[in-house]
């Protein structure tokens, strides 16, 4: 069972992948964490009671304005599948359209089961659930982003 960590300066962050659900998703995203692609990138979204946001390349840079917009550079398509929203569920972002998820995903805090089937689930949190908890709760400012950033210092995988 393949499994990520997230370092944050709030601890770790531990999660399982779910390749049986969502194979070209976890495919992806064990690239680009294997790639560094998400080292030293941010949490520029978290929103108490729903979830935290990460994965996007545009946080490494100081300009906020274009935190959120930014990827890999191409899409992957959608994996829509059984699993539902609970705490602890790892999941992509996306914009408007279902095939639009690149590298940013979210750790859901709370369960939020009106995202089922319209988001793809690829992980499931094993530990480390406190300090996704300690993220969600940080000031923030009036588009979700923490006023102190929390920043991925290292993502890695084993296998």
């Amino acid at each position: 069972m393949a499994q990520v960590a997230i370092d944050t300066k709030f601890g770790k962050i531990v999660f399982k992948l779910l390749p049986e659900i969502a194979p070209e998703t976890v495919r992806n995203f064990t690239s680009l964490a294997k790639s560094g692609f998400y080292d030293g990138t941010a949490f520029h979204r978290v929103i108490p009671g729903f979830m935290i946001q990460g994965g996007d390349p545009n946080t490494k840079s100081p300009d906020k304005s274009k935190w959120g917009f930014g990827g890999p550079g191409y899409t992957v398509k959608a994996e829509f599948n059984s699993r539902s929203h609970l705490r602890g569920i790892v999941s992509m972002a996306r914009a408007a359209d279902p095939n639009s998820a690149g590298s940013q995903f979210f750790i859901v805090t709370s369960d939020s089961t009106f995202l089922d089937r319209q988001y793809t689930v690829f992980g499931e949190v094993l530990e480390g659930m406190n300090v996704a908890d300690s993220i969600v709760n940080q000031p923030r400012d009036r588009n979700d982003c923490p006023l102190d950033e929390v920043r991925m210092t290292k993502v890695t995988v084993s296998e």
